[in-house]
């Protein structure tokens, strides 16, 4: 599938020096959903502000829709819809006004139907007479969306949705995102609630120190750098683990009633045959064998440190 946002060598430099960005490449196909993960401070928000128009880039290039966000910036900021990390809204607007504006805004004409759709979505048609000031913080959240959403964007950007808000938001917004991906919208998240990534996203980008660590499909980067834990409950309890079950990396625990192992996700299969057969070589009956499948926060986790190091 074609690509709707290109990113290029793209780098930001602060007047105190600080690189934000060093030398981005990355490339996002039409209707997808990238989730884009890294720690406080790791350029997620800069490179999300450097598409939509916010922060002018220090070198490289990045397209939206084929167009350059410097040299093309209205254009490329029209296919853009953003929903910041920080609540910015006039507290004297009405709901359904605000996003009225907003649509009016991108030069869009009048649609009344669309901005009641929207407003339903997001559980705010009962409030769209409301003063945004009379909002709960919640609610305000939702109007952020909301208006992100009215110019009917092909790129929607969403910098942590979901923080700090209920779980009845975090579920119309996992709908609406689902909803706006069966239309075609492409969809790029930062979020620290991994598990949410996982379940969503189509593929995963890892940015740490201004730099794009990976890029990987979600299912293959937990296939390929993932393993699975195996708790073996073991028929008889044992004293002291057999040497060569020690080599084998296996561990006693649970006061010798069960062994811990650690498998590569990537032919797991064939490691625990090999381990069966080892544990039957050294006349150990088992009891049970419980497997788990290391989850996208460890794999994060684990690469930020490799990173530091």
């Amino acid at each position: 599938m074609a690509a709707i946002v290109e990113v290029t060598d793209l780098s930001k430099t602060y007047g105190d020096g600080f690189r934000a960005l060093r030398g981005v490449d990355l490339r996002i196909a039409e209707g997808e959903i990238l989730a884009l993960l890294g720690p406080n401070g790791a350029g997620k928000t800069t490179l999300i502000s450097a598409l939509c128009g916010i922060v002018t880039p220090t070198g490289g290039q990045a397209l939206v829709g084929g167009h350059d966000v410097v040299a093309d910036y209205r254009a490329a900021r029209c296919l853009v819809g953003l929903v910041p990390q920080e609540v910015m809204l006039d507290p004297f607007d009405r709901v359904i006004d605000a996003l009225r504006f907003s649509r009016g805004l991108f030069g869009r004409g009048r649609d009344e139907a669309l901005i009641a759709r929207i407003l339903r979505q997001l559980s705010l048609w009962d409030k769209r007479d409301a003063r945004l000031r009379e909002l709960s913080g919640g609610m305000r959240r939702r109007v952020l969306i909301a208006k992100a959403l009215c110019h009917e964007p092909r790129v929607l950007f969403l910098d942590e949705p979901t923080a700090g808000v209920d779980v009845g938001l975090r579920r119309d917004m996992w709908e609406v995102v689902r909803g706006l991906r069966a239309r075609g919208v492409t969809i790029i998240l930062t979020t620290h609630y991994i598990e949410e990534a996982e379940a969503i996203a189509d593929r995963i980008a890892i940015i740490d120190k201004g730099e794009i660590l990976l890029v990987e499909e979600t299912a293959e980067l937990i296939r390929k750098m993932g393993r699975k834990t195996l708790r073996i409950a073991l028929a008889a309890p044992l004293a002291r683990l057999p040497a060569a079950l020690a080599e084998d990396g296996l561990e006693l625990i649970e006061e010798g009633r069960a062994l811990l192992c650690h498998l590569p996700a990537q032919g797991a299969g064939d490691g625990l045959t090999r381990l069966v057969q080892a544990l039957a070589q050294e006349g150990l009956a088992l009891r049970d064998i419980e497997t788990r499948q290391s989850r996208l926060e460890e794999i994060f986790v684990g690469l930020l440190r490799e990173g530091a190091a």
